[in-house]
């Protein structure tokens, strides 16, 4: 397969709301960007990245970005900053990033990871909190993700986000606000939005099943039903006769008298059916107000994706 530099990334931005920027990066220091990139060596088949300004720019040093240097391989790279939280507060995710020629598999997007992921081993399951960002994949995946971690498991935006696949240089941004609503943005312009409950499937999680064992004063039938249950039943008029011998004549019992045949229109009056239902609680571990967006130990940022262009 023939060398092709594809996507390139650059002025990475995180901040919390207006008040603190985590991290920023514009390479504009020329090489010293290696100083605080590591490029992962978990696999010696990894590609490498290089800083450019690819074919076509506004300003070569301004414009200058991370950018992939070879067809068909996976890419890891990150960047460490102080550790915050973003409890109670909104947070916010931007970067540029170009196609500046056609890709037929591959991402674009970002993931935020904790403070303590391996940076030298970064691969694809390197545990992340958020994944943001535009992935193409054939005529079919031209999408922008946004995953989020908690609960030990990734959850996706149930929602169609159409990524921009014209060439050029745009600004994906992504913001999580501690109301539990969220924001995607594309060159400023919001082109999503909603409520992180309802877009991610997550109400479901609210109520849960107060158990499966039958309640102890659960009314149901013990005995099996006899061969001839559907054409007799007890008549509840009758009563025992007054010369009835409870010694002699055994215990009293209710005579059986047979059902008429059935005639289409008549339906009983009402059947108790024995079928235990759940009963549904709030449950009290659901995840709290904030805790659906908020991320205790934020610490990198990197790129880990795969990309390939067939000629």
């Amino acid at each position: 397969m023939a060398v092709a530099p594809v996507p390139l990334w650059a002025v990475c931005v995180l901040r919390v709301a207006l008040a603190t920027v985590y991290f920023q990066e514009e390479f504009l220091d020329g090489e010293r960007w290696r100083n605080r990139w590591v490029q992962s060596t978990n696999d010696s088949q990894f590609g490498h990245f290089r800083l450019s300004s690819g074919k076509f720019y506004g300003h070569k040093e301004k414009d200058k970005g991370l950018q992939t240097t070879q067809n068909g391989r996976f890419y890891a790279i990150s960047a460490r900053f102080k550790p915050f939280s973003n409890k109670g507060k909104t947070l916010v995710v931007q970067y540029t990033v170009k196609h500046e020629q056609k890709m037929d598999c591959g991402g674009g997007y970002v993931k935020i990871f904790p403070a303590d992921v391996d940076q030298k081993n970064l691969n694809g399951k390197s545990q992340y909190y958020i994944m943001f960002g535009p992935d193409i994949c054939g005529f079919d995946i031209k999408k922008v993700h946004v995953i989020l971690h908690f609960k030990n498991q990734y959850h996706s935006n149930k929602k169609s986000i159409r990524c921009k696949v014209d060439g050029f240089t745009h600004l994906y941004a992504l913001v999580l606000r501690p109301d539990l609503t969220y924001e995607v943005k594309i060159d400023g312009q919001s082109i999503e939005s909603g409520d992180i409950e309802y877009d991610w499937n997550l109400m479901s999680l609210k109520k849960m099943e107060k158990s499966s064992a039958e309640s102890k004063d659960w009314d149901q039938a013990k005995d099996d039903k006899s061969q001839d249950w559907e054409k007799h039943f007890l008549d509840a008029s009758a009563s025992k006769p007054s010369d009835w011998n409870s010694e002699l004549d055994g215990d009293w019992q209710a005579p059986m008298l047979q059902k008429p045949p059935y005639q289409d229109g008549l339906k009983p009056e009402g059947i108790d059916k024995d079928v235990w239902l759940h009963q549904k609680l709030k449950n009290t571990h659901y995840l709290t107000e904030y805790d659906l967006s908020e991320f205790e130990n934020i610490g990198a940022i990197g790129l880990e994706l795969w990309q390939v262009t067939w000629f």
